[in-house]
């Protein structure tokens, strides 16, 4: 049985909290057992207007979010989706300011770890072009029907390729399971010593 866990994403008016940006829109997925077997989506209305290159990054409108639900509405619906569940996200520091910050609004909050995609890449696929998520799938041959920023694709995208890194380590050491601790201990590792770790903890597996 492997563990469970949720792989969230969010789209933001910009790149902090703390100079005023707010989400516009979450997505996320549960994977179980290898397979993503629930998501939650939705755009948010945190009354702030979309910046011009926001737009046409992703897509999202002002007209979009003047029809969305309130910010708060959705952020306690999200929080009662993650449950107490592990979360991954891509380049995680930046989802976990939003996700901090838009629950502490609120008077919430999320508890359990969040591990980062991103980082753990660095660290099985070194030799990878970068490190970006589209990026990422591509030199792996993930087929990804090239839609990206927006949140639940995201998501899927990051759950994606979680799984493959689950797999890689399995075809690669031979760990019969890949606990999630792991997978979040790994991030940290200097990237030079990841393979001697990963053969150790195998070793111990």
């Amino acid at each position: 049985m492997r563990e469970a866990f949720i792989v969230f994403d969010f789209e933001t008016s910009g790149m902090s909290p703390q100079e005023g940006a707010r989400a516009t829109e979450i997505g996320a997925v549960r994977v179980e057992n290898g397979k993503i077997v629930s998501s939650f989506q939705s755009l948010m209305n945190a009354g702030v207007r979309i910046p011009p290159f926001i737009r046409e990054l992703t897509g999202i409108s002002d007209a979009m979010i003047a029809m969305a639900p309130p910010a708060k509405e959705v952020m306690r619906d999200f929080h009662d989706f993650l449950g107490d569940l592990p979360l991954v996200a891509h380049n995680a520091s930046f989802d976990r300011r939003f996700l901090e910050a838009e629950l502490s609004r609120i008077g919430l909050e999320a508890r359990q770890p969040i591990a980062c995609s991103m980082l753990v890449s660095r660290r099985i696929y070194p030799d990878a072009p970068d490190h970006k998520l589209g990026s990422l799938l591509r030199h792996l041959g993930i087929e990804t029907g090239e839609v990206f920023h927006r949140a639940l694709a995201d998501a899927h995208h990051a759950a994606r390729l979680w799984l493959q890194m689950e797999t890689e380590l399995h075809s690669r050491y031979g760990f019969e399971e890949i606990p999630f601790e792991m997978m979040k201990r790994l991030e940290s590792v200097p990237k030079r010593n990841a393979n001697d770790s990963l053969r150790r903890w195998a070793n111990r597996s």
